[in-house]
């Protein structure tokens, strides 16, 4: 066969007609998007997921609804009720009938308690390679769809990436703050871009991620391990979402043009507060920290995260003395160490009183 420009298709000749029919589909599109919103491709999704949101939905649409630089991207919003009992299906259905055209807002339902539960829904229902996650107390900065988007396109070797999150407090909070700060999904690593290293063991919270639906899809089961509540916290849902798929070979990014606010009203900064969500999340240490490794390899990892944490206690204490009980976030931080030591106990404790409450059922029958 002969090489040349004569071997290629005649359209690659004739640039100009190519662009005159990509633009065709391209308005072509737009109505069919509006005629079926579920039937059509887009390029990104964001998937709001709510629990009794319906006094702070609204915030979190009017931010999507005024953002900028998206005339040249499909996209879709996807509310998914996680088995509310307060109004929010009324919420989206009048935000529904007041919406903008060009941007989908739809409405889906998921009985199954559980943001990971939300989440899961979400990605499946979405039309889209691209899904942004936000809770209904984020905010995200006016061009949050356009940078996600744009670093998903940039960056197609990367599965999963999260936002930069700052507070937005109702009070001011308590002196150090900044030290549990993380444990809120507040996240500041900085201006530029850069990589989550798997033996950092570090992640991006769920809230303002964004990750590549196939990459999901193929990586995260129906059924995750992590389903249960520790306290408040549920025990580690988005770690296992992004960590397998970080195991999968996908590299998982912090993508600082990605800016939201995270609303904490003033109760999430009281002490009885904090040092509850820190025994919750110590608790769950356990699990999270198991995920790193295969079964085999759990009951040898046991022993050596203990001693980390004993050590981890002592030193909090030489370092703060008094301190650690009058001082809301030192108090909270050490709950935290105590809480993870005993995790593993805690843990099988549960399991064992599941499997005996699975057994006693059976001999009732």
């Amino acid at each position: 066969m002969s090489s040349g420009a004569s071997d290629l298709p005649s359209s690659a000749t004739q640039p100009s007609e190519v662009a005159h029919s990509a633009q065709s589909l391209q308005g072509l599109r737009s109505p069919f998007q509006r005629l079926f919103p579920e039937r059509t491709a887009l390029d990104f999704t964001v998937v709001i997921a709510t629990y009794n949101g319906a006094d702070r939905l609204g915030a979190v649409l009017d931010r999507l609804r005024c953002q900028i630089v998206t005339s040249d991207i499909a996209w879709e919003i996807i509310v998914v009720d996680n088995n509310s009992t307060d109004n929010t299906r009324a919420v989206v259905q009048r935000c529904q009938a007041q919406w903008p055209q060009t941007v989908p807002l739809r409405y889906a339902f998921e009985p199954q308690q559980g943001a990971g539960f939300a989440r899961h829904h979400g990605t499946k229902a979405a039309n889209s390679p691209l899904i942004g996650y936000l809770d209904d107390d984020n905010l995200p900065w006016i061009n949050w769809v356009r940078s996600a988007y744009r670093f998903g396109q940039q960056n197609p070797q990367v599965g999963v990436y999260g936002s930069r999150i700052r507070g937005k407090f109702a009070t001011s909070p308590p002196a150090n703050f900044e030290r549990i700060a993380s444990l809120l999904a507040l996240t500041d690593r900085g201006s530029q871009p850069i990589p989550y290293r798997p033996e950092a063991k570090v992640l991006p919270p769920g809230a303002g991620l964004v990750v590549r639906r196939q990459a999901w899809l193929d990586n995260v089961p129906e059924e995750r391990t992590l389903a249960e509540k520790f306290g408040q916290r549920e025990a580690g849902e988005d770690l296992e979402v992004v960590l397998r798929i970080q195991r999968a070979g996908w590299p998982v990014w912090y993508n600082p043009h990605m800016l939201m606010h995270h609303v904490i009203p003033a109760h999430r900064l009281t002490r009885d507060y904090l040092v509850t969500l820190c025994r919750g999340i110590g608790l769950s240490r356990y699990h999270t920290r198991m995920l790193s490794f295969a079964p085999w390899q759990r009951p040898l990892m046991v022993l050596p995260y203990a001693l980390n944490d004993v050590r981890k206690i002592l030193r909090h204490l030489l370092r703060y003395r008094q301190q650690v009980f009058t001082d809301t976030v030192t108090v909270s931080e050490m709950m935290l160490y105590v809480a993870s030591l005993v995790s593993p106990l805690h843990s099988w404790y549960r399991l064992l009183r599941r499997r005996l409450t699975r057994v006693n059922r059976s001999a009732s029958r």
